[in-house]
């Protein structure tokens, strides 16, 4: 049985956006904005958990935490029972429910808060496991590949198994969020889609996500055809009309732009001519942020 090891753990989980228009539930992109977790085991002690930044006064701090949750839920998946004596410490800018990955970033922190607290956990939690893990806990391998992998991910379930490739993004591109007021729950936001689209529709999107492949990484001139959806976007305008507005204002620019995941946020692909433009043709009382991609995943950001 594995043994917990003495000290502390510590990740970096970036955020993510995922679809990139029209790659629903197939694509994900990690974005340098980061939250910062530190785990230990403590033996006789109860559990405690300390949360500073984004949405610290609206988390709850018992096991029902995500990342709690997340590390409890792996060590069960191995037979092995979750201490009680658990310290964690949250530092959050990833902001919630708005689109950027935040449950999944909480997710792949736990998971890998879970195999660093363990002896040997590379051995009983191997990358595969870990995602296979994360794609169950979220239901889809979007946003969890690119939190865990890092840079731009395509992901899939063959059989019993999540699978993923991650690719370069071209060098011009780069990323910029549009956060309109308010958020969206993604499990209302997927409640808004319908179980059934025309054949045209889904043709369209199926053409458009393998143009997207190309144009994010060796023809940045192609996402704005690229980026194009018909499958979920217009489907979700009434829960999210800000962010619909932004995107058209953004698009009758000649600027790629599109809802990033389940929304409001939006995600823009500027380049460093466009990029200056993306906050006024968005409107006033939106925060537009700036960001890299981050080709480090939580994976790669493990820290002892």
């Amino acid at each position: 049985m594995p043994a917990f090891r003495e000290g502390p753990v510590r990740v970096r989980v970036p955020a993510s956006s995922a679809n990139l228009g029209p790659a629903f539930d197939y694509a994900g992109l990690a974005l340098a904005m980061y939250d910062d977790l530190e785990a230990e085991v403590v033996d006789g002690a109860d559990l405690s958990i300390n949360v500073v930044g984004e949405s610290a006064d609206r988390v709850p701090l018992d096991r029902r935490h995500m990342v709690v949750r997340t590390i409890d839920d792996t060590f069960r998946a191995i037979g092995l029972q979750p201490p009680d004596g658990l310290r964690l410490l949250a530092r959050n800018t990833i902001p919630h429910g708005r689109g950027l990955g935040s449950s999944a970033a909480a997710i792949a922190a736990g998971l890998v808060l879970a195999r660093e607290l363990l002896v040997d956990g590379n051995d009983v939690l191997p990358d595969e496991k870990l995602f296979d893990l994360g794609t169950e806990m979220e239901g889809h391998p979007d946003n969890i590949s690119a939190s865990l992998f890092g840079g731009f991910t395509l992901s899939w379930v063959d059989g019993s198994h999540a699978q993923h490739v991650s690719l370069l993004v071209h060098e011009s591109i780069q990323p910029v969020v549009v956060l309109p007021g308010g958020t969206l729950p993604t499990k209302k936001a997927r409640a808004m889609l319908p179980t059934q689209v025309p054949h045209a529709d889904a043709a369209f999107n199926a053409g458009r996500a393998a143009l997207l492949v190309r144009a994010m990484t060796e023809q940045p001139e192609l996402l704005f055809a690229a980026t194009d959806d018909r499958l979920h976007q217009q489907q979700r305008r009434s829960a999210m009309p800000e962010s619909l507005q932004i995107v058209d204002a953004l698009r009758s620019a000649g600027i790629p732009a599109a809802v990033s995941g389940a929304g409001p946020s939006v995600l823009v692909f500027a380049t460093s001519e466009s990029a200056p433009l993306v906050a006024a043709l968005a409107g006033q009382g939106n925060t537009t942020l700036h960001l890299q991609v981050a080709y480090d995943g939580v994976l790669e950001s493990v820290t002892i």
